[in-house]
């Protein structure tokens, strides 16, 4: 079967949209009508027109469809895509923390679940994360969960003094630090480019400090040079097709795997074929309480709206 040939004979007969993160196989990046990082891809969740959101990416990223449109089908290829960083934030724990922490304004990043958004001030994205905590009065006590890296990099750009949950993504986790160096020995002419979720140290080595549409968009401004790139390995693909001139180089990971580099095995969970079936059974469908929905849509329509 051409799942290709299908799944685009089902997106006109359905009236779908597929939208995709840059962390997916090139095949479905390939395939959808949009490709992006989550802010961009909340941006279009919010504006669509279709009747199905087809979501090639993770579970928390469909449910923030489906909270911005609660009277649309949202469906995921493989229900089982979650996130280190948002089963890193248990809602029961963090309930108990804010309790602790009272008067603090809670800030979250998109990576969570729906009912940590329903707990959540304002939601931000890498791509946004420092507007967000800057549109915050100075002598506000902020609460900020639930990556400790980005958190981090946030209080050192900002100055700012936020009471830190303490979870990580396991996919930015995964850099050596001995091997990036090693790599770096090798190609002294590289600039190394990274996202803010990775580690500390990490981030010492980057030249650029950004959100995956932020490193696209900075190899862009300077298409002929090399660079080492720490982020899940997905992003490449749209890099490269969108500057064909540059050389490309994964940052590698502490394990050995099958691309040395860091992968997002969530991420990886959706196939062509489980979006095809997805696409024509129109499951497995993702849905979210009502009550909680329409709590976590206000902090995600108070970033949608300082983000224009």
């Amino acid at each position: 079967m051409d799942f290709k040939e299908e799944i685009l004979r089902l997106k006109k007969e359905k009236n779908a949209v597929i939208l995709a993160h840059y962390y997916q196989f090139p095949e479905i990046q390939e395939i959808a009508d949009y490709v992006g990082d989550s802010l961009g891809l909340s941006q279009k969740a919010a504006e669509t027109d279709a009747d199905v959101i087809v979501f090639a990416g993770v579970h928390f990223m469909a449910e923030t469809a489906k909270i911005l449109n609660p009277s649309k089908k949202v469906v995921l290829p493989d229900l089982n895509a979650g996130c280190s960083l948002a089963d890193s934030c248990p809602p029961e724990a963090f309930s108990e923390f804010l309790k602790q922490h009272p008067n603090h304004k809670v800030v979250t990043y998109v990576n969570c679940s729906a009912e940590v958004k329903a707990m959540t001030d304002i939601v931000c994205t890498s791509s946004n994360a420092l507007k967000i905590i800057d549109s915050i009065p100075e002598d506000q006590p902020i609460i900020f969960a639930p990556d400790r890296n980005l958190g981090s990099y946030i209080m050192k750009e900002t100055g700012r003094d936020m009471i830190l949950w303490d979870g990580s993504c396991l996919v930015h986790e995964a850099f050596s630090i001995d091997k990036l160096i090693e790599l770096h020995k090798k190609h002294p002419d590289a600039t190394i480019i990274a996202h803010p979720e990775s580690e500390a140290h990490i981030l010492k080595t980057a030249a650029y400090i950004g959100s995956t549409a932020g490193m696209i968009n900075y190899v862009k401004e300077n298409p002929e040079k090399k660079y080492i790139v720490a982020t899940e390995v997905g992003i490449l693909h749209e890099m490269q097709k969108r500057i064909p001139e540059a050389v490309l180089i994964p940052a590698p990971a502490k394990e050995d795997n099958t691309c040395a580099c860091s992968e997002c095995g969530y991420m990886k969970m959706n196939t062509l074929e489980k979006l095809y079936k997805c696409m024509l059974e129109e499951s497995p469908e993702v849905n979210v309480d009502e009550k909680i929905a329409k709590k976590a849509l206000l902090p995600i329509e108070r970033m949608l709206e300082l983000s224009k």
